[in-house]
């Protein structure tokens, strides 16, 4: 394949692959093995319960390799530690920071002077826009197929429709398992891919050896949407447990959700309450199992080390 692409340019790195910042899953040790192979990995500030936890991690990265290290923030009102989360940010000059769940302004307003890269998820064009007029330095393109919090639109209809009415580099996000698929979005415009659902069975995961398991016995056909873990769609994959207690809100949560006075803490509780389920799950043996994933477990054959796992992104067969 073509390693060099505009992705590869900005973040220095030899592959145009961010290994994608997944919510509990993504470790210090799984950026380190990304840095070693080639790519770049991005962590989500919310894995560290502390922002003392935090900063040792980014610490720990920085020590062991001079891969660039990404964060995701989430910048809703979700979020009451995004203040926090950004500041250390700063302080400790991360090389980018990919925001997800509302508007981004503030980031990249707080980045810019720092020369630390912003890239902003998007669904469609006019979010796609917004970010752009704010200044965002790429655009993470949120396909159907992503893991996750997934968009409405296949990689096709979505990254040829940005990389004609946006000027900003286009980041795919979801569908790539090997390196045809990374090849694919290339060709479609993209210039690199943000790959998480890969990377869950790997042998640097702190996740329990029964998720890992679980994405390799289960497909892409075992991949569904579920509005019960934090409010807004997002996929899981559809375990025996799953289907018995269904993939949508009941009547009552629906009901809250839509008032005007109490949608935005019964949102923000459900996330909390969705969170601590999947946190439950992926670090223990329990029938009460709901494991985030995409569809391209599908290409999940066995537990693999991360640098064994670039490869078959980067490696044709």
């Amino acid at each position: 394949m073509a390693t060099k692409t505009l992705l590869t340019d900005i973040l220095n790195i030899e592959y145009p692959i961010i290994m994608a910042p997944m919510f509990l899953v993504s470790n210090s040790k799984m950026m380190i093995e990304a840095g070693k192979s080639g790519i770049t990995g991005a962590v989500p500030a919310l894995n560290y319960r502390t922002d003392e936890a935090f900063r040792a991690a980014i610490k720990e990265v920085r020590n062991a390799t001079t891969a660039p290290i990404g964060v995701n923030l989430i910048v809703n009102k979700s979020n009451p530690k995004l203040d926090k989360q950004l500041e250390t940010c700063l302080e400790m000059g991360v090389d980018y920071i990919i925001t997800s769940l509302g508007n981004p302004k503030s980031v990249i307003n707080a980045c810019k002077p720092k020369g630390i890269k912003v890239f902003c998820d998007v669904v469609d064009l006019q979010y796609a826009k917004k970010v752009e007029s704010l200044g965002a330095d790429a655009i993470i393109a949120v396909n159907k197929e992503a893991g996750g919090h997934a968009g409405p639109m296949s990689r096709e209809e979505l990254i040829p429709l940005l990389a004609r009415e946006c000027t900003i580099p286009i980041i795919s996000a979801g569908g790539v398992g090997n390196a045809e698929d990374l090849n694919r979005v290339i060709a479609l415009g993209a210039c690199g891919a943000s790959v998480g659902s890969v990377f869950i069975a790997s042998k640097e995961a702190d996740v329990s050896e029964e998720y890992k398991q679980a994405c390799v016995d289960y497909g892409a056909k075992d991949i569904v949407m579920s509005t019960k873990v934090s409010g807004t769609p997002c996929t899981v994959i559809n375990t025996p447990y799953v289907q018995k207690i269904g993939t949508k809100q009941n009547w009552f949560e629906r009901l809250l959700s839509k008032n005007k006075r109490l949608k935005k803490w019964v949102k923000m509780l459900t996330f909390v309450k969705g969170m601590k389920a999947l946190e439950k799950s992926a670090f223990s043996a329990t029938y009460k199992t709901v494991w985030c994933a995409g569809p391209t477990i599908e290409y999940v054959k066995s537990i693999r080390p991360i640098k064994e796992i670039v490869a078959s992104l980067t490696e044709p067969n």
